[in-house]
């Protein structure tokens, strides 16, 4: 009798247990993703981002998909699960998986030159032809220089890719092939064309049959010329400190590095792929643990942090996380996975801004349960302030020269200045004006060349919006100056 009541209590105790334990773990998950959407929104105001949009997965599920703020600011449309965001570098990892399908095909090895495929792509290191290995591509230890970006042509044509990769052939290697990581966006590029030759395919169809169709990402598409839904989220840069609308040029021939367009819909899909939690098994994964392998050849380029097949890859409190971002001039993603407890997070925003990774990695910390650090700064932020000051400056000189230059015609109108003939004191003036301004000119079209090798169209595209503003300024401001110096230099004061 006495055992019984002891089994009946037990049985008591389990059945309260289970009917409990599911209110607690709902109102722990409560309580996270406050927390998560207070980070994210208190970011997001920080950071001038119009709009994010945010999925966290786990052991398989969708565990939390929400967006933030504004698709188009203008029209006020928010961001939802089917909004469409350009991934910028997070594509690199479907180029790099569809390199492991091919040579899972035996059409390629990894290990193969790249000449074997593109005979005409013959880089040099100090005046020697290399050998470049199509792993070295994966792994960013080709060579190629990280500021090969500023060389993509801008082109909607259907041979773009290969036009980008013949921007190398004059360009040196930064380093011997094999010897250091260097991070150049154009390595995926170079496998993108190679996609093409193995599979005699252009690299979006063969990623939209091979990869995209399989997992049932419908709504994603590869390249701007592929997207044709009105859920396209507008692009936005920092400027003046606030969002700024901007289109910038197409670069169809950086497709496989950084054109993948998506939703949190579909890359939810993806992140379960990666994490062996998918259902969907058309794609084996011994290929997607295959591309999380990184190359542990070469120093890390980042702390603990080691590249794999366009995958970063790192060890944190005896955890791995796989992990990568994505910039474009408008848009950024990031993504960060935790295989061990199939957990993944992915953020896409609207802006070109280093608080998504921020926000991405912050959200992955309090899904943890760990605290997060809000002390984060973005440079592009940081540099839009600095220039918008600049800005401010400029235009108080450019109305301050103005109207000296107006009181001077004003004045010559009113035949209170007349004009005079050139002396040798004033030739002398006219000489120095002239140089000053044509050597700032000079200078300020070269500035970018000389302090970080691009020009100002580059910086147009990828810098703030308050740069285009602080340089048109500056012309402005020079030729009111040299017109105001003329002026004075052919005319002086009438003696009354």
């Amino acid at each position: 009798m006495k055992s019984s009541k002891i089994y009946l209590f037990m049985i008591a105790m389990i059945v309260a247990f289970y009917s409990f334990s599911p209110t607690i773990v709902n109102a722990n998950s409560d309580e996270k993703i406050q927390k998560i959407e207070e980070f994210v929104e208190e970011q997001m105001a920080i950071s001038k981002i119009p709009g994010i949009s945010l999925v966290i997965v786990e052991k398989g599920k969708t565990v939390y998909e929400k967006g933030f703020g504004y698709a188009d600011v203008k029209s006020k449309t928010p961001v939802t699960s089917d909004t469409l965001f350009e991934l910028g570098s997070t594509s690199k990892a479907f180029t790099g998986l569809a390199i492991l399908q091919l040579e899972r095909e035996g059409l390629l090895k990894r290990s193969d030159d790249v000449q074997k495929y593109i005979p005409w792509l013959k880089l040099k290191y100090n005046g020697e032809q290399q050998s470049i290995t199509i792993n070295q591509l994966l792994y960013h230890t080709s060579g190629i220089p990280t500021i090969t970006i500023a060389n993509i042509p801008e082109s909607n044509e259907s041979d773009a890719l290969e036009l980008t990769v013949k921007k190398l052939l004059d360009q040196p290697l930064d380093r011997k092939p094999g010897s250091s990581f260097e991070y150049a966006t154009l390595n995926y590029d170079v496998l993108g064309l190679i996609v093409e030759k193995v599979s005699k395919q252009p690299f979006d169809v063969y990623i939209k049959h091979h990869i995209l169709e399989p997992l049932n990402m419908n709504d994603s598409f590869v390249g701007l010329h592929q997207v044709n839904s009105n859920e396209m989220a507008s692009g936005y840069k920092i400027g003046l400190m606030r969002e700024q609308p901007y289109t910038p040029p197409i670069y169809r021939g950086n497709i496989p590095a950084g054109y993948i367009i998506s939703n949190t819909n579909d890359i939810a899909k993806w992140l379960k792929l990666q994490l062996e939690s998918s259902q969907i098994y058309s794609i084996d994964n011994k290929l997607i643990q295959e591309s999380h392998i990184p190359d542990q050849s070469v120093e890390p380029f980042d702390k603990d942090t080691y590249y794999a097949s366009g995958w970063g890859v790192m060890e944190s409190d005896k955890k791995q996380y796989i992990l990568h971002a994505g910039e474009n001039p408008t848009f950024t993603s990031y993504f960060i996975m935790q295989p061990d407890e199939q957990l993944g997070v992915a953020v896409l925003s609207n802006m070109n801004s280093s608080y998504t990774t921020a926000i991405g990695q912050g959200v992955m910390d309090l899904w943890e349960g760990k605290n997060v650090n809000n002390n984060h700064s973005d440079n592009l932020q940081r540099i839009d302030k600095i220039v918008t000051l600049l800005c401010v400056i400029v235009v108080g000189l450019v109305m301050f020269l103005s109207i000296l230059l107006l009181t001077t015609v004003r004045k010559i109108v009113k035949k209170q200045r007349i004009r005079v003939s050139l002396n040798a004191k004033r030739t002398v003036f006219l000489i120095i004006h002239s140089l000053v301004v044509a050597i700032f000119l000079t200078l300020l079209l070269i500035f970018p060349k000389i302090v970080i090798g691009v020009n100002w169209e580059f910086i147009k595209v990828w810098g703030p919006t308050s740069i285009s503003v602080l340089f048109y300024n500056a012309i402005v401001t020079s030729v009111i100056f040299y017109l105001l110096g003329l002026l004075r230099i052919f005319t002086k004061e009438e003696n009354k």
